[in-house]
């Protein structure tokens, strides 16, 4: 009696949950969840957020391989992985799905351990509304004793919602399933997983996990890091990728503070992708923070591109020849070309649509690091000259950079507008070792640029300068002082570098 007694009640209260759970989310219905992260992590102009997509997408890696079930897509800003969300993305555009489920990791709700799954009826972005499958989301939630509409863990957080625009620019007729995977308990994450594709399995759905990599490592330590996270997910073995970043993050890697901000939604995503019948995974793409023409290479944040299809024929888990720094180094008019359009397209995509491209698909050798200038003239007058002499940088990545410095940050000048971009010719300058001289009188007029150093000031002429201005040495060292803040005669006593430049410019290949 007292078991039916106690069977009776856990009976009650377990109708009593699922109908205060019903009343929660119908007291949600019609709730906008309204763009939190707009003009932050993308542009928030809805002309300039379509066109970067485009952009995006344009330059996108591409696989071979079945209709893809689920995907593996970076969570940060445009301006640093928006290529790598494109590569993702790319594989799926040509599929036309009714539902795209998004899985998002907890960055903002400190205490939440379960699945939240947002109780409104629509996502906003400067693109528009994405409707959400509330029929799914319900069941999900009444069926599932991990899930749990909570509002709150969507409020602010932005994993799910930079996914939206390209979900929007693809599938602008699908549906969403926004949740957030509070803790990457691996038991949960695993049945949540199962539990989503039994949901899923006759529906024209595509599972989207929202992850970045590794966070703050150095450059070389998050490329290994990564490389062993990619693989390790690209196996569908979802024990495996558990123990690989486990085993990682006790190794004691310097400022490597997570493997994955998003792990829990890789599990689930494997887990969902494993019950739908995929046996593997390609990684389509990767890259990190000290890609991006704004980045540094001290403390990186990593972001990789996966996809889970019945069929998948590659991985690739590196942007750059290893073997670079090893070629001789010699620019034919093909390789002077390519950094000439890279110079180009990097300007124009920031100033239409804020954001920048990745230094990829260069020939080998132009990811040697050398330094170089970047110069832009309009009706053969200097609008901006910015340039990098230090030789620790692919020399593809220092076009891209010094092409934005010198377009945006040369204080001699404003920043430069579209308006002006379309009339400028834009020359580059790639720059071989300086060399300390003894005397002025070794300086070749014509041939090599200076650099002066003095009471920690210094300054830069390219070797054209002199040529360009009719200048004696005198005359060059004399304004290269001025430049750096000397006074005319420091040059003196100063310490004087030499170095050779090759330099093209765009009105050679017209």
């Amino acid at each position: 009696m007292i078991k039916k007694y106690f069977n009776l009640v856990i009976t009650m209260i377990t109708l009593s949950m699922i109908g205060i759970v019903q009343c929660s989310a119908q007291n949600y219905a019609g709730k906008i969840r309204e763009p939190a992260f707009a003009g932050q992590f993308y542009p928030a102009d809805s002309s300039k957020l379509s066109k970067s997509i485009q952009y995006f997408l344009e330059a996108a890696d591409t696989i071979k391989t079945d209709k893809p079930i689920a995907l593996i897509a970076p969570h940060a800003g445009y301006v640093f992985a928006g290529q790598i969300m494109a590569d993702a993305y790319n594989q799926a555009r040509n599929y036309n799905y009714d539902l795209v489920i998004i899985l998002g990791t907890n960055h903002t709700t400190a205490g939440f351990y379960k699945i939240g799954v947002y109780p409104g009826s629509s996502f906003e972005t400067p693109l528009g509304k994405s409707e959400i499958d509330t029929a799914l989301s319900q069941s999900l939630v009444e069926s599932n004793s991990d899930c749990m509409f909570n509002e709150e863990v969507h409020a602010k957080e932005h994993s799910i919602e930079v996914q939206l625009p390209f979900i929007q620019y693809l599938f602008p007729n699908a549906k969403i399933l926004p949740v957030v995977i509070g803790n990457p308990d691996y038991e949960m994450c695993v049945r949540f997983g199962k539990s989503l594709a039994s949901f899923i399995k006759d529906k024209n759905a595509l599972i989207i996990a929202s992850s970045d990599l590794s966070h703050y490592p150095d450059y070389e330590d998050a490329v290994n890091i990564d490389r062993n996270t990619l693989d390790a997910a690209a196996s569908l073995d979802t024990r495996r990728l558990k123990d690989l970043i486990e085993n990682q993050m006790g190794q004691g890697i310097d400022n490597l503070a997570t493997c994955a901000c998003g792990e829990g939604p890789i599990l689930a995503a494997m887990s969902a992708a494993n019950e739908l019948g995929t046996s593997s995974g390609s990684v389509v793409s990767y890259a990190n923070s000290g890609n991006s023409l704004i980045g540094n290479k001290k403390k990186v944040v990593g972001y990789g591109a996966v996809i889970f299809s019945l069929s998948n024929t590659r991985n690739k888990t590196i942007i750059q020849d290893k073997n670079s720094e090893n070629l001789k180094f010699e620019l034919n008019d093909s390789d002077k070309k390519a950094l000439l359009k890279f110079a180009r397209i990097t300007i124009r995509q920031y100033l239409e649509t804020e954001t920048l491209p990745l230094a990829r698909g260069f020939k080998p050798m132009l990811y040697k690091n050398l330094g170089a200038f970047v110069t832009l003239r309009i009706n053969s007058e200097l609008r901006g000259c910015i340039g990098y002499m230090r030789e620790d940088m692919p020399l593809c990545e220092v076009v891209g950079t010094m092409a934005i410095q010198s377009a945006f940050n040369d204080l001699r000048f404003y920043p430069l507008t579209l308006d002006e971009f379309h009339k400028c010719e834009i020359e580059i300058s790639v720059l071989t070792p300086a060399k300390p001289i003894n005397n002025y009188t070794e300086i070749v007029l014509g041939k090599d640029g200076v650099i002066i150093k003095k009471n920690g000031k210094q300054a830069v002429f390219l070797p054209q300068v002199a040529a360009e201005m009719n200048w004696s040495r005198e005359e060059l060292l004399e304004n290269l002082c001025r430049k750096a803040g000397l006074l005319p005669d420091d040059w003196k006593d100063a310490q004087l570098l030499t170095f050779q430049a090759e330099v093209f410019e765009e009105p050679q290949f017209k």
